[in-house]
C-alpha cells in the first residue's frame, strides 16, 4: 500500500473561470446554424461534459451531421474568441494558484486534472498559466468517455500508483462528483462554479467549499 495521496481537479468552473467564452461559443455556433441559443444558465449547466454530449443535451433533436457541424462550429468560435483576447486563457479563480502551491509543497501529495476539455484546450491553459509542472497526470475528453464515466479517474490512479481511498476529486459540477463517487474517490464540490451547492451535495459530495482556502483543511480531514 502506498502512502501517496492524489488530488484531481476539474478545470472549467473549478480552476479557471471560462464561462464567458463557453457561452459565447455556444451562442455563435447555434446562431450560425439558424438555431435559437439556449439560455446562459442552460449552457453553463452542461459544462464538464465532453463537447458532443454537451451540445446534444442543449439540442436533443440534433444528431448525426448536424451535431458534427455544431461541434465544429463551437470549436472554431472558441478559437476565434480566444484570438480576440490575444490568446490569453480564461483566468484562474481567486486562490487557485495558492492552493496548488500549497499542495505541491507536500511531498506525499500528487495532483492531476480530469477535464471535459480537449488535449489542445488543456495544453493552452497549462501554457498560459504555467501550470503543467503541478500535475503528474492529466486526462481529457480526447481519450476517455464523457464524465461522469470514471475512466479518467481510473487512469489517474494507474498513472500515479495511488489507491482510490487515498484520492480526492475536486469539481464544480454533478458530473465531477458522480465521476468521483463511481471511481471510489472522496469528493469536494466547489460553490463558485456552474452547479449549485445543493446539487453537488445531492450528487454525493463529501463536502462543498466556498473558497480555495478551505480546500487543504478539507483534504487533511479526509486523510487525518
Amino acid at each position: 500500500m502506498t502512502d501517496l495521496r492524489l488530488v484531481v481537479f476539474d478545470m472549467d468552473g473549478t480552476l479557471i473561470d471560462s464561462q464567458d467564452v463557453i457561452v459565447q461559443s455556444v451562442e455563435t455556433a447555434f446562431a450560425q446554424m439558424g438555431r435559437p441559443a439556449p439560455s446562459r444558465p442552460k449552457i453553463l449547466s452542461i459544462v464538464g461534459l465532453s463537447l458532443p454530449q454537451a451540445l446534444a443535451q442543449l439540442a436533443p433533436d440534433m444528431n448525426g451531421a448536424d451535431l458534427d457541424e455544431a461541434v465544429a462550429r463551437y470549436k472554431h468560435s472558441f478559437v476565434e474568441t480566444r484570438k480576440v483576447s490575444g490568446g490569453t486563457p480564461s483566468p484562474l479563480y481567486a486562490g487557485a494558484m495558492e492552493a496548488l502551491n500549497l499542495l505541491a509543497a507536500q511531498d506525499e501529495t500528487l495532483m492531476g486534472v480530469a477535464t471535459g476539455k480537449s488535449r489542445r484546450g488543456l495544453d493552452h491553459v497549462f501554457a498560459g498559466h504555467n501550470l503543467r509542472h503541478y500535475f503528474q497526470t492529466a486526462q481529457t475528453a480526447d481519450d476517455h468517455p464523457s464524465k461522469p464515466h470514471p475512466a479518467m479517474l481510473h487512469q489517474t490512479l494507474r498513472d500515479t500508483g495511488v489507491d482510490a481511498h487515498q484520492a480526492v476529486m475536486v469539481g464544480d459540477t454533478t458530473y465531477d462528483i458522480e465521476m468521483g463517487v463511481a471511481a471510489g474517490f472522496r469528493t469536494v464540490g466547489v460553490s463558485w462554479g456552474y452547479h449549485a451547492p445543493e446539487k453537488l451535495r445531492n450528487a454525493g459530495a463529501d463536502i462543498v467549499i466556498d473558497d480555495f482556502a478551505a480546500l487543504n483543511p478539507a483534504l487533511e480531514n479526509f486523510w487525518g
